[in-house]
Parts: structure tokens; C-alpha cells; sequence
């Protein structure tokens, strides 16, 4: 039998692809995978400069009450954490002392208390504003990264990876909704804390002060070192375990396979190997994680030991009281916390800079097909026709092969064409360039007179209807497929759609009725369930030019009879396209245009074909021979 495959023009290599998302240091985990490693998308990338975060202030300034609201928690809890020292130190100085008044201690008590309440005020405050900012920017910034997407041509799709935009969606937004939300305000916190403790410090005690300024850069190198080096092996601990999700996967949904080919044993060889990568990168992770640990351990309370050292020293000469040492432990505890978090502030930041100039690449991408400053309207009522005039057509990602050649073709009002010719002849061009998904490089294409480069994009799609070849559907209930191609039509509408598609009985037998949920991509349907539904989505866009993509190609024979039988009605008075696999609608044809390199061979009935004995004939008594094989 012979099949006359589309040409797909996603099979087309990318010469020109997004810029990857590669490696970061980010403890964001891959989110699954489905593929093996190779074909899996890295994490975000840090970018160099933080220049490209101005996307993320502009999106934050749409809500000045919001930011404003945040700073001024921020600003609260900052300076209730920095006093809160100061209340231990006047309780220790005051509320300690031998022979003091109990009405007296009391009222140190109730400073501290106040400053807690005020503390846990502001912070509720600052984590509810400042997550409601991270939300709202990740949820403003994906609603118009995809409204951008949803302009741009096919064309950019097969050029960049579906995969890799769905990634930038995801992992992208995740990254900034942490900047935003999270990196944003740790890291003013942390400037905030950082100058007003030490300037506290200085005022509590300068010379211990001037110890504590030579201590902190000493603890806060080694930290920022061993945490780049566990964070480097996490991310390879992470990889390790997205190869056993993708093995996992890749296994069991081949398990058929696996066990008609006796292959058990070797499969669970291969997961043992992954399993013993992971533990032996885990290995090398505890180890780091192990060094690091007992490393700051050691600098940390070493230097808090040592000052307290020269603090009691201070204290037993009486140059400072013991409220004052335990105020400066604290402080320069906070401090010390302050500047350490500051060096792993900055790297989220600069991995959120360059998640950001991964998504305003896809908010700056512009459509390749846009309708032009003053589109020329279309005529009423619709006829029908179309034209194509000596059409030269190139992939943009195979320059150097045209898919249509000096190709003229004139389709009248009402008449049915089919289109035949082996793979690769440029049958699916023709309705690519039907729909103005991409504009050929030479000649002119016209619908209903008017140029289409003169019209709008839009209004050429709404005269056209396409049933493809495989019945795509939506992750959706019945009815919202079926009026896919007229989002306004009735229930009577759609029932009368599904009766002229016949598959009004097996859509009345779903549990739900139009209210069934069809599974991901209909998975809940079969092929020919999937193709009537389509059948019936194109009907009701009640479009006067029908293209039918190979409709019939993959169905059994009842199948396809109830699918021809629907495809019947759904070409009546309509100017109709076909790419053509099985000889019934192509007898059925006005004519037959046959495809070979992108030209036109030959063109008749099929009668006149038959007899000729040319490219037409020969496909013909192949498929014969191969049906009476079968």
C-alpha cells in the first residue's frame, strides 16, 4: 500500500535555536523528566550582570501599594531584630541586678516583649506582601510571555525546542517568583541588618568591634567556597536522579518489549549502575557537607569564644558591663549572619538576571507572519477560492531545498482537490502556505482575490477549516473540543456537528455526555473517535475552504468508512484540499494534482490519470498490488 506521508516540516533540522538553558547554581530541582539525560533541560544559568532584573522591577512597579507595604515591613523587622539586642542588654544591665525593684525589672521585660510582638507583626506582614509581589509578577510575566507565544509563527517552533520554551515557562518563572518573593527581600534584610549592626557594634564596643570586622571576612570565605562545591555536587546529585526518573520511565513504558526480548536482567543492571551513581555523588556530597560543617563550627564559635575572652577581660575591669558583652555576642552574631547571606543572596540574584533574559528573549521575540499596518479586508460574502502563482517556498531551516518550485496552482469556489505524490513532494507546504503560516520566498498566494501578505493573518484563518491526520485534541471535556471551531456554539450546535461527523452515539455514551473528560490528547478516545470529533470541530467552524490532511491515513476499514461518510457531508459546498492517501476521495476528486520535487507533474481526473501511466498511475498499481497482498 502505498502511503503518501507529509512532508512535516517539524522534522527539519534547528540551525537557529533558543540559547540553552544551561547548568546553574541553583537548588531548584530538575522538575522530572522524561527523556534521557541528554535530551533533558539544564537548569537556569547565572547571568554576569544584574542589568537584566530590570524586568522584574518594571513588573513590581505596577504595584506600588504592594512594594511600598513590603519595604516598610522589611524596614520594621530589620530594626526590631537589630533591637532586640539592645533589650538584653538593658534586662541584663537592669532587670539583673541585685536589689533591684520587681516594678522596675518588669518594665525591661515588657520592652523586650514589645519588641517581639512588633517583630512577629512586621515579619507576617513582610512574607504576605512580599509573596504576594512574587506571585503576582511570576503570574503577570507568564501571562505575557505565552500571549507572545501564542503570536508567533510554526516557523519558530520547529526552529526552537518546545521543550526548552516549556522550560523557560517553568523553571524560569520559579526562579524569579524566588527572586522576587524571597532572594529580594533577604537580601535588603540582610543589608539593612548588616549596616545598622555594625554601626551598633561600634557604638557598644569599638575595639572589640575592630576584632569582629578582621574575624567575619575569615569565617564568611570558607562558607561561600565549600557552598559553591556542595551546591556543584548537588546539581550532579540531581542529574544523577533525573536519569533513574527518565530509566524508570523509558523501561516501564516499554515493559513489552522489554519482556518479549528477554531483556529483564540487563535492565536491572542498567537502573543498578544509575542507582550506584547516585549514591557514590551522595558520597562525595556528605563528605563536603561533613568538612564544611565542622569548619564553621570551629570558625564560628571559635571567634565567638575569643572575643567573649577579650569581653571578659572588659568586664572584669569594669570597662564594659555584661549587658553590653551579651549584646555585642548577639549583634555580631546577626551581622556575621547578615554578610555570609549576602554572598548567597547575590548568586540567586544573578541566576534570576539570567532566567529573566531568558523570558524577555521570548516577551521580545516578534511574529515572522504579522498582519500588516492596514490589513485589506477580505470580500463578502466569502467565495471560496484560491490561488497560487508561480510560488518558489524555502524552509527558513533548509534554505538550500525548495519544498515548492515556480508552483501555480487555481482552486475554484466548490471544487475538491486532491493532492497526491510521494513523501517529501511538498504536499503539506501547500497548506502551510494556504494558512499563511509562512510566506514563500517568490510568486503570490491569493484568497478570494486578495493577496494574503495584504490581509490580516486572522481573517485568512477564519475562512479555512483543517482536519489534520492525526485527530489532535485538546487535554479537555468533549464539549470544549468539539467547539474548538466555534467557541460560541450552542449545545444543539455541537450535537448537530457530532450527528453530521457520526459521532453523536459514542459522544452520548461517554459518562459525562459532553461534560466527559477525554484524557490527554483524547486519550480516552480512539483513532477514528479522535478523527470524527475533529471532523465535527471543523464543521461547526462552517468554513468555506476545507483542508483534509491525510485524514483517513491511520484508521481501520469501519473506521474509516464512518469518517469518509462524515467527511461527505463536511465537503459539501465547500471548496475542499485534500492531501490524499486512499484512492476513495480521490476518485471522488474534480481533479488530482499529483506532486513530485515540489512541482506539479500532473493534474486530471482520476480516470484521465489512470490512463496516462505517468508518476500517478504507478503509485495507483502500487497500492492496488499491495492491497491484493493484504
Amino acid at each position: 500500500m502505498w502511503i503518501l506521508q507529509l512532508g512535516r516540516s517539524s522534522q527539519h533540522p534547528m540551525d537557529q535555536p533558543l540559547p540553552p538553558a544551561e547548568d546553574a547554581e541553583t537548588d531548584i530541582p530538575h522538575g522530572g523528566s522524561s527523556g534521557p539525560a541528554s535530551d533533558r533541560q539544564a537548569e537556569p544559568k547565572a547571568a554576569r550582570t544584574l542589568g537584566p532584573l530590570k524586568m522584574i522591577w518594571a513588573e513590581m512597579y505596577k504595584y506600588p501599594g504592594h512594594t511600598a507595604l513590603a519595604l516598610l515591613a522589611l524596614l520594621i523587622t530589620a530594626s526590631a531584630t537589630l533591637a532586640i539586642p539592645a533589650g538584653f542588654k538593658l534586662i541584663i544591665d537592669n532587670g539583673f541586678s541585685a536589689g533591684g525593684d520587681p516594678a522596675d525589672i518588669g518594665r525591661w521585660f515588657r520592652y523586650l516583649l514589645m519588641i517581639v510582638v512588633v517583630l512577629a507583626f512586621g515579619t507576617a506582614l513582610r512574607f504576605y506582601y512580599v509573596s504576594w509581589l512574587g506571585e503576582r509578577v511570576v503570574a503577570d510575566i507568564r501571562l505575557k510571555v505565552q500571549e507572545n507565544l501564542l503570536r508567533l509563527a510554526p516557523s519558530f517552533y520547529e526552529e526552537n525546542s518546545p521543550k526548552e520554551i516549556s522550560s523557560r515557562m517553568t523553571a524560569d518563572t520559579a526562579l524569579i517568583e524566588q527572586v522576587v518573593g524571597t532572594t529580594v527581600s533577604v537580601a535588603l534584610r540582610n543589608v539593612l541588618m548588616g549596616i545598622g549592626g555594625t554601626v551598633y557594634l561600634f557604638w557598644l564596643a569599638p575595639q572589640l568591634t575592630i576584632w569582629l570586622v578582621v574575624a567575619i571576612p575569615l569565617i564568611i570565605l570558607p562558607i561561600a567556597y565549600f557552598g559553591r562545591r556542595v551546591r556543584s555536587i548537588s546539581r550532579s546529585s540531581q542529574d544523577r536522579v533525573a536519569d533513574v526518573g527518565a530509566m524508570v520511565t523509558e523501561t516501564l513504558g516499554a515493559m513489552k518489549i522489554v519482556q518479549a526480548f528477554n531483556q529483564e536482567k540487563r535492565e536491572n543492571k542498567r537502573f543498578e549502575g544509575a542507582v550506584e551513581a547516585i549514591f557514590d555523588t551522595a558520597k562525595r556530597r556528605i563528605a563536603l557537607r561533613a568538612a564544611m560543617t565542622s569548619i564553621i563550627i570551629l570558625f564560628i564559635f571559635g571567634s565567638i569564644t575569643l572575643i567573649l575572652w577579650r569581653g571578659a577581660i572588659g568586664v572584669s575591669t569594669g570597662e564594659i558591663s555584661g549587658g553590653t558583652i551579651a549584646a555585642f555576642v548577639f549583634t555580631a552574631a546577626l551581622v556575621a549572619g547578615a554578610f555570609g547571606a549576602l554572598t548567597e543572596v547575590y548568586g540567586d540574584l544573578l541566576r534570576g538576571a539570567g532566567a529573566a533574559s531568558r523570558l524577555n528573549e521570548l516577551l521580545n521575540e516578534k511574529p515572522a507572519i504579522a498582519p500588516p499596518a492596514r490589513p485589506e479586508l477580505l470580500p463578502e460574502p466569502p467565495r471560496g477560492s484560491l490561488s497560487f502563482r508561480n510560488v518558489t517556498f524555502r524552509y527558513p531551516t533548509r534554505l538550500e531545498v525548495a519544498a515548492l518550485k515556480d508552483f501555480s496552482l487555481e482552486v475554484e469556489p466548490g471544487e475538491t482537490v486532491a493532492i497526491v505524490g510521494p513523501s517529501g513532494a511538498g504536499k503539506s507546504t501547500i497548506f502551510q502556505l494556504a494558512e499563511r503560516f509562512y510566506d514563500p520566498q517568490a510568486g503570490s498566494i491569493r484568497i478570494d482575490g486578495v493577496p494574503l501578505t495584504s490581509a490580516d493573518p486572522a481573517a485568512i484563518r477564519r475562512r479555512m477549516a483543517l482536519v489534520p491526520q492525526d485527530g489532535i485534541l485538546f487535554s479537555a471535556n468533549a464539549r470544549d473540543n468539539l467547539r474548538y471551531g466555534e467557541w460560541d456554539a450552542s449545545d444543539e450546535q455541537i450535537w448537530e456537528a457530532a450527528r453530521a461527523a457520526n459521532a453523536e452515539n459514542f459522544l452520548r455514551d461517554l459518562p459525562e455526555g459532553l461534560d466527559t473528560f477525554l484524557g490527554e490528547g483524547g486519550a480516552r478516545l480512539s483513532g477514528g473517535q479522535q478523527q470524527r470529533v475533529a471532523i465535527a470541530r471543523a464543521l461547526l467552524r462552517d468554513a468555506p475552504i476545507l483542508l483534509l490532511d491525510e485524514a483517513t491515513s491511520a484508521l481501520d476499514a469501519e473506521s474509516e468508512q464512518l469518517v469518509q461518510q462524515a467527511l461527505d457531508r463536511l465537503m459539501e459546498d465547500r471548496t475542499t484540499l485534500v492531501i490524499a492517501h486512499r484512492l476513495a476521495t480521490v476518485r471522488k476528486a474534480d481533479r488530482i494534482v499529483v506532486l513530485d520535487g515540489g512541482q506539479i507533474v500532473e493534474q486530471g481526473t482520476h480516470a484521465q490519470l489512470s490512463d496516462a501511466g505517468g508518476l500517478y498511475a504507478r503509485l495507483a498499481s502500487l497500492q492496488f498490488a499491495a492491497s491484493e497482498i493484504a
